[in-house]
């Protein structure tokens, strides 16, 4: 039911909260940082684990960011060849090295306290990626049904996004 998946993407969103943090603060971007720094706090305690998302009720909407777009920030603004990465989907290698950087500073990447700890981590990794599947299945299914060349049109649509995204940033 769409409130479960809600709530699974709200935590999902919470547990990332630390990359995002790390990522604002490393942009220059303080008021964006103290912004993430609330919603975790406010949706950790409040939002029950980040089930629900209360900061957003009171003015702290969710924003993304990820060490592709601190990297772009930093100068790197020349995206390079389209990648489509098996599992991760489109992507450059300004942003592929992002993911892997990102991966790295996630906390939870460095918590290995048992097999109980591992087997989530490894569920919550299976979860995100059903959920970002679920949640543009029929997109990708009408963008097939109707585009003359599917592989262009999603590339064209990845790169209008992706430099949609960073100009917001700089």
């Amino acid at each position: 039911p769409q409130p479960v998946r809600t709530g699974v993407r709200n935590v999902l969103s919470n547990s990332l909260s630390p990359v995002l943090l790390a990522n604002d603060m490393m942009q220059g971007k303080p008021k964006r940082a103290g912004d993430t720094f609330v919603r975790f706090i406010v949706n950790t305690t409040l939002g029950i684990g980040g089930v629900f998302d209360v900061a957003a009720g009171w003015g702290y909407p969710y924003h993304d960011s990820d060490f592709g777009m601190t990297q772009a920030v930093w100068g790197w603004r020349a995206e390079g060849p389209y990648l489509f990465l098996p599992l991760f989907g489109p992507s450059n290698p300004r942003d592929a090295i992002g993911v892997g950087v990102d991966f790295a500073m996630n906390p939870l990447t460095w918590m290995h306290y048992g097999t109980t700890l591992e087997a989530l981590q490894y569920a919550k990794i299976g979860v995100n990626a059903m959920d970002t599947r679920s949640r543009y299945l029929d997109d990708l299914d009408k963008l097939k049904a109707q585009a003359l060349d599917p592989y262009a049109t999603v590339r064209s649509l990845y790169r209008q996004n992706r430099q949609a995204t960073i100009d917001e940033v700089i």
